[in-house]
């Protein structure tokens, strides 16, 4: 497997957890509906990466597969709230659980950035347009993943960790 490959099918597998951990994160809040939409919103952005990794893996001899299979959300929410509501965990809005998602949710959205940078000087090197033209359209979305949790998390953390004393 080469260098370029093998960053494909990090890259790839990184987006396709990426879109997953943003679905999950939008359903267990979905009682914040400005954080539920747009994580459902930008996990529509690494679906399409994922796709696209994807047909781009083929051109270099790998067979990745597709975006995961969005998960049926409203019937695995509704039980998960029930255990937790019978066991006394209700999970309330917003709180550690939300600066846990978007804490993770940055990290694995930069872990994504810097897979599409190291992909980007490659392409750029190996003079593929191809993949040039995938990193360039891509990563700026991966970059704005990063920017909306970062902000989110800048504007939370005080209230929310003063919330917790």
């Amino acid at each position: 497997m080469t260098g370029i490959s093998e960053t494909l099918k990090d890259l790839h597998d990184g987006e396709r957890d990426l879109e997953q951990d943003l679905l999950a994160a939008a359903d267990r809040h979905r009682a914040d509906h400005g954080f539920h939409h747009v994580a459902v919103d930008v996990a529509r952005w690494s679906h399409e990466h994922t796709r696209r990794l994807a047909e781009a893996g083929r051109d270099h001899g790998l067979d990745l597969s597709g975006p995961a299979a969005h998960p049926a959300s409203g019937a695995l929410a509704s039980l998960r709230d029930r255990a937790a509501e019978a066991l006394g965990r209700r999970t309330e809005p917003g709180g550690p659980t939300l600066l846990r998602d978007l804490r993770g949710l940055h990290l694995a959205a930069a872990r994504n950035s810097l897979y599409w940078e190291m992909l980007a000087q490659a392409a750029q090197a190996a003079r593929d347009e191809q993949l040039l033209e995938l990193t360039s359209s891509c990563h700026p979305q991966t970059l704005r993943q990063m920017r909306r949790t970062n902000t989110m998390l800048k504007e939370l953390s005080p209230q929310l960790l003063l919330a917790a004393r």
